[in-house]
């Protein structure tokens, strides 16, 4: 089962950078810069350190929907919101397109095939489990939604929301090629619980 590892300085408990590198030591294929609130220039520094710190290691480093640093960077690719520019929108963009990795939030099963058609190299989708802010099982997609999508299509699908590591087998079962989350791979103090 591979990994996606979703930034978020705010939570972490010790230097971002050096968790990032940690991770690319440990294997994590994919690691996501989704910094929001950070203004363009600090983003663009972050992320270039980002790229030097994995340069070791087979880690992709992915910028939260700023196509724009993720160039200026020379970030190995993008993570789109699901209601961000299209995935043809950005490989026209991109001077070695076919090289550049695409990642693609969604959370029904005609956004996971949507992302599919347009050529996105990965679908992102959630919530499976309860989380705060998603508390209601009819708020969510479910391991039954993660189930259908990961048998509606062939790009390889990270499971999100909720998701730890002892659920990643879970996830497995149901066609899962990652698990991507937050707290599973940054020092955040203790997990929130959650239901399965």
């Amino acid at each position: 089962m591979k990994r996606y590892y979703i930034t978020d300085r705010k939570t972490c408990h010790g230097d971002l950078l050096d968790c990032i590198e940690s991770n690319a030591r440990q294997g994590v294929e994919w690691i996501q810069i989704r910094e929001k609130d950070l203004p363009v220039d600090d983003l663009l520094e972050l992320t270039m350190e980002a790229v030097m710190r994995v340069a070791a290691f087979p880690t992709q480093v992915l910028v939260n929907a700023q196509i724009d640093v993720a160039l200026a960077a020379g970030a190995h690719g993008i993570h789109l919101p699901s209601d961000g520019p299209s995935v043809v929108e950005v490989r026209q963009r991109v001077r070695t397109p076919d090289s550049f990795t695409i990642a693609v939030s969604t959370h029904t099963l005609e956004q996971v095939r949507k992302a599919e058609r347009e050529g996105a190299n990965l679908v992102v989708f959630g919530p499976v489990f309860l989380t705060s802010s998603k508390p209601h099982w009819q708020d969510i997609p479910g391991l039954k939604g993660l189930r259908e999508a990961c048998q509606a299509v062939s790009v390889p699908i990270a499971a999100l929301g909720g998701v730890t590591m002892e659920r990643e087998e879970l996830c497995a079962e149901a066609g899962a090629a990652a698990i991507a989350g937050i707290r599973m791979f940054q020092p955040s103090g203790v997990q929130a619980e959650s239901k399965k």
